[in-house]
């Protein structure tokens, strides 16, 4: 991430974006530039100065090669810009989310024996959803499942929480999840839900080779009925200290890293 080997979206000046979407952070901004997969048209920076930071420059120096129009905005004006959030004094203007078919990811399991997909059952906080697009940009999952209904998309927010980590990762869009999970199980795909209950085993005890499928469920909610029906293991992480949960970021982390320790 952030070598900037993809150039197929450069873009003159006057190819500017209409309507998008506004990146923020330095990470985020750096890591869609790197990705090349949305079309970008102007960027917020800080003044330049001579001894300006490592990572700013690289910034500026792709902007500068991608013909982008390079503004400065004072704190407070970029502050409105993205509603408060922590953007470090930059930000990138750009499309939209390009979200994957699913077909594209049904194919990249069938291609991989050793495939991961992670499903999202409507999940809506931004931090948790980019926190899981940080963590399974890092082990390396195929592809991430989302419903297209009451759920958080991959919003600014969220990528801003993945450390620009969605800029890699193939998110689909899908109108049922249940049937999603079926066509993935056909591909060979043998889903572990994050959940409590009697038939819950510890996480450690799943057997996690070959195609896997790990499915988050809803801040509080949890995992919904059929989502839970559909999927073959029921995984529990261990509370010792008594602590009712674990948000979902940290927890998928957790039971993701458990996947990529019995691969190793």
């Amino acid at each position: 991430m952030g070598n900037y080997q993809n150039t197929r979206h450069r873009k003159g000046p006057r190819e500017m974006v209409t309507g998008g979407e506004w990146i923020y952070g330095r990470n985020p901004v750096e890591e869609a530039l790197a990705a090349g997969r949305r079309t970008a048209s102007e960027i917020i920076l800080p003044p330049q100065f001579p001894d300006e930071d490592d990572q700013i420059q690289r910034i500026r120096d792709e902007a500068k090669s991608r013909r982008l129009v390079i503004r400065t905005m004072d704190r407070d004006q970029l502050d409105r810009l993205v509603k408060g959030a922590h953007h470090q004094g930059v930000a990138l203007k750009t499309t939209g989310y390009p979200y994957a078919g699913f077909e594209e990811i049904l194919s990249a399991v069938e291609d991989d024996e050793n495939a991961i997909v992670v499903v999202l059952d409507h999940l809506e906080d931004p931090q948790n959803v980019g926190s899981i697009l940080r963590t399974a940009c890092a082990v390396g999952v195929a592809g991430v499942v989302i419903p297209e209904d009451r759920a958080c998309g991959i919003t600014p927010a969220a990528v801003r929480a993945s450390a620009g980590g969605a800029e890699h990762l193939k998110v689909a869009h899908v109108v049922n999840l249940v049937r999603a999970m079926e066509k993935l199980k056909e591909a060979g795909i043998w889903f572990t839900g994050l959940d409590w209950g009697g038939d819950a085993k510890p996480y450690t005890e799943i057997d996690f080779k070959g195609r896997s499928g790990l499915v988050v469920g809803a801040e509080g909610a949890g995992i919904s009925r059929l989502v839970r029906e559909n999927c073959d293991f029921i995984a529990e992480l261990p509370m010792p200290g008594g602590f009712e949960s674990l948000n979902a970021g940290v927890a998928s982390a957790v039971a993701l890293y458990e996947i990529l320790r019995q691969r190793k």
